[in-house]
């Protein structure tokens, strides 16, 4: 299906997805996947094969050339990827355009509640509309599309305050509601800080170290959750990782800023507690910044947009319960 004009954001993406695809049983062979689609055709145009169970519900993706390459007895269930991003039968025409943005795929089904394809929405639906290139410009320009429907979304966007406001506030509440536990736990320690003021000259850097690292952490595993299978096996390599790192950016910090204070100050005490609490809370920030995603992902919410506020919120949680325990235990 073609749009001609310009696209309406407001539409069930339903309206424009195509019925002429072919569904794959997950428990049959390579071979006799392949004898049904040469017997079935493929429709006018595939870019992925998905695979459904006994009960037609989509249970994974078989990308081509693995199809194309592995063993005629091979059942598909072993070389498809069965975490499958889709779209809900619900979404709008501006909920598909988002998809593309963010996950940079060619295509999605568009699903059920009971999780069954009922059609696919795919690049070509939106590329001469946004585009406005022609036929055989199209693979040339393939590669723009992606930049060019962004600038089509933050208009949509700017005109839609109410949208944007649903989208974006329950999130700004996780903030909120990490704002006012770090308060709660800043007056829990006023003792604490009114015998060091030292203690909270040294907050802000304490606080800014740990969303920095967190974020960092966190925007390199939404990347890498984008273009591999999660599995245990990859959470730990990951984990692995992200704990040589932190221990190496703790270390780094914490005696950086421990020399200053010691320097500035001449506080022995003061510079062990906040180099020794920042050292100890980037480690914690790096674990939030890869644990925060991972489950996120595992649970099916968009890591990319629900990961930054719980994962700031969680890091500056984690490092003033760490910041000020230190402080209590060694400046009591």
């Amino acid at each position: 299906m073609k749009i001609s004009g310009a696209i309406d954001f407001n539409a069930p993406a339903l309206d424009y997805a195509r019925q002429d695809f072919p569904l794959l049983e997950a428990d049959a062979s390579v071979e006799k996947t392949l004898e049904t689609i040469r017997r079935e055709g493929v429709g006018e145009r595939v870019i992925y094969f998905y695979a459904v169970d006994e009960r037609n519900c989509l249970v994974g993706v078989v990308p081509t050339r693995r199809l194309l390459t592995a063993a005629p007895d091979t059942p598909l269930r072993r070389i498809m990827v069965p975490r499958v991003i889709a779209l809900p039968a619900e979404a709008t025409v501006l909920e598909a355009c988002e998809f593309f943005v963010l996950y940079k795929f060619l295509a999605f089904p568009v699903v059920d509640a009971e999780r069954r394809v009922i059609g696919i929405v795919d690049t070509d639906v939106f590329m001469e509309s946004v585009l406005e290139s022609d036929e055989g410009e199209r693979e040339d320009t393939r590669g723009d599309f992606f930049e060019a429907l962004g600038f089509h979304l933050a208009q949509v966007r700017d005109a839609s305050p109410w949208r944007v406001f649903r989208y974006r506030f329950p999130w700004l509440l996780v903030t909120v509601a990490g704002g006012t536990i770090c308060a709660l736990l800043a007056g829990l320690f006023e003792a604490t800080l009114a015998r060091s003021l030292v203690i909270a000259f040294f907050l802000i850097m304490v606080l800014g170290l740990n969303e920095s690292v967190s974020a960092q952490s966190m925007s390199v595993t939404a990347q890498a959750l984008r273009s591999v299978h999660v599995s245990w096996d990859w959470f730990k390599t990951a984990f692995r990782r992200e704990i040589s790192t932190a221990l190496l950016l703790g270390l780094a910090c914490g005696a950086l800023v421990g020399v200053i204070v010691w320097s500035w100050r001449a506080d022995v005490r003061g510079a062990f507690v906040i180099g020794g609490s920042i050292a100890l809370s980037l480690v914690s920030a790096c674990l939030i910044g890869l644990g925060v995603p991972s489950l996120l992902h595992a649970v099916k919410l968009d890591p990319k947009i629900a990961a930054g506020p719980v994962t700031l919120a969680l890091a500056d949680i984690f490092a003033l319960v760490i910041y000020f325990t230190s402080a209590w235990l060694v400046l009591r």
